[in-house]
Parts: C-alpha cells; structure tokens; sequence
C-alpha cells in the first residue's frame, strides 16, 4: 500500500469501503461529504488571520490559563511522547459551563478561550464545528450498520453532549525537517482532518513502512481512534500517525477536528457478526498507554501527557 483509498459519502454503499479501509489502515481520504469549498476556505483563512496576530494576542488566550486544556499553545509548547512537537494552534473544545463532577476527566468541561483581537473566529468555527459534527454522525450510522448493528448503536454515546474538539494548527518550516507532531494514535472515536491544500507532510504507518498523505483537493483525511478499536475487538484498527515539519521557508495549515463522545460515557462493545469477529485482533496492548472503554479516561491521559505545564499549573494533584 502507498496510498490512502479516496471514499465517496455521497455513495449509497459507503459501508462496505469504510470497513474494509478502517479494517486495513484505519485511514482514508472522504470527499462528497457536502461542505463546500468555499467554507473549507474561509476556514482556512480564519485560521490565517489568528496565527497573523501580534503575539501578544495570541498569548492572551494560552493554554496556561485554562484548567480545561483550551486556548493557544506556542511553537515547542506541546509534547507527544515525551518530544516536542513542532507546531503553533489554538484548542477550541465544545463551549459549556465548568461541570461540578467529582470524575477527574471532568475538569476538562468547560468554556473555551476565545481572542478579544479576532471575534470572527467564533462565528466561523463554531459554524464549523457544526458542519463537521454532521459528517462525522453520519459516517458513525455508516459503520454502525456495516458493522452488523442498529444505524443507531453509537447514537447514545454522543447524544447532545459529544466531546468536539478543534484545532488550529500551524507547522513552520525548518531545515531539519523533523517532528511536527510525534507518531500516535488518536485517543478517542473519529477525526475528521483537512490539510491545507498542496501542502504534505502527514505520514500514516503501514506493515510496509510509513506512507506519505498529500492532500486531495477538497477531501478530508479521515481516521479512527481507540475507541473505535475497543468497540470492535480489534477489528477496526486505531493507527499510528506522524507529521514532519515543512522545509524550510514554507509554512503548512491544519484543522483536525475531533468527534467524540461525551466524557462520562463507555463505549459498547459491538456483537460483530461471525465473518467479521472471526478477523477481528483484540484490542492493541500497551503498558503505557492502557486504553479505557470511559472516553474521558483515554481523554485526561492524553491531555495530562502533551501539556504538562498546563497540568502542574492546574492539576497537581493528577
């Protein structure tokens, strides 16, 4: 395999090609899935607009500053297993009230940081988010049925209160190249990502080594997280992906977009029919990074682990 396959939502008789590419590589590429070009720009060039700020703008809305994990991260400011990712972006999670929940993985509910220099940037990613959640529950009813179950087996899972997750993010050039974002696997159900248009550097894990993800006009590279894998035993697989850093001079956009359930809720374990259970691989084993059925749990984790500087200033206790 050297390439992602390209999957049409607009088809009927998606399921069986989402099955086979999310059994095989846990990764494709979607088009027809009805945002318009136009959107897809202005969202880009939003996220221009925000990482043009004085930097002191940017700063007025860090991460530090938000017990939630929200807000603006500088170049450097961010580790995926335990290296510095090397990437500027701004988290902007699903807007509620601060929750009175005793379960740790709580504290991440809450109000986002939002730039008094730019209020723009809410009205077009809360507008995207909004699109974005669309997709991703209609590709969920996808699976579920494909995978032998109610189209609306995960329905509960997300309800009114899904974890969405945006980020903007910002890859700047540098002669090394090197690690943008570390190799991982997402910690929770679906990602939903769009790269900017021309620019690669994404890389996606493969039994044959790691395969190079340019971007197709239009399309969203789409991948499945852990939990994802644990509600098949294995027969959908969460997969490792990396992102090398531009040349440099050049600078490369992002805007992953996460769908998740709501933190509280446990995943089901789907009763996969005799052909596909047959071939399913039981869920990945690795002591260092123990995948919880609880989305929060796998949620808390990650988040503990890319930012501990957000977590000594707000969570010591974790």
């Amino acid at each position: 395999m050297t390439t992602l396959p390209v999957l049409d939502m607009a088809r009927p008789d998606i399921g069986d090609a989402l099955l086979a590419a999310t059994h095989d590589i846990g990764f494709f590429h979607l088009v027809g899935h009805g945002i318009p070009d136009e959107v897809t720009a202005a969202a880009f060039a939003e996220a221009e607009r925000f990482f043009a700020l004085p930097q002191a703008d940017k700063d007025a809305v860090a991460m530090l500053r938000s017990p939630h994990f929200r807000g603006y991260t500088r170049t450097g400011g961010e580790l995926t297993r335990g290296r510095v990712d090397w990437r500027e972006q701004i988290d902007l999670a699903a807007e509620r009230a601060t929750s009175d929940d005793p379960a740790p993985y709580m504290r991440l509910e809450g109000p986002n940081l939002w730039p008094a220099a730019l209020p723009s940037l809410r009205t077009v990613f809360t507008d995207w988010q909004e699109r974005c959640s669309a997709v991703a529950r209609r590709l969920m009813r996808s699976w579920a049925v494909a995978l032998g179950s109610s189209p609306a087996v995960f329905d509960d899972l997300f309800g009114d209160r899904p974890s969405t997750l945006i980020k903007l993010v910002r890859y700047p050039g540098r002669e090394e190249r090197g690690q943008g974002v570390g190799a991982h696997k997402d910690p929770g159900v679906l990602t939903l990502l769009m790269i900017e248009p021309g620019k690669g550097g994404l890389q996606v894990e493969h039994a044959d080594g790691w395969i190079d993800v340019p971007p197709v006009p239009g399309a969203f590279v789409v991948n499945i997280g852990e939990l994802m894998e644990f509600a098949t035993d294995g027969y959908l697989k969460a997969t490792n992906h990396r992102v090398v850093s531009p040349p440099l001079g050049e600078v490369r956009l992002s805007i992953p977009f996460f769908f998740n359930p709501a933190l509280d809720s446990t995943v089901p374990r789907i009763a996969l029919p005799p052909a596909l259970a047959a071939e399913a691989r039981g869920v990945s084993r690795d002591p260092d990074n123990v995948i919880s059925g609880t989305f929060g749990e796998n949620m808390l984790k990650a988040r503990l682990r890319a930012h501990p500087d957000v977590a000594a200033a707000h969570h010591p206790d974790l």
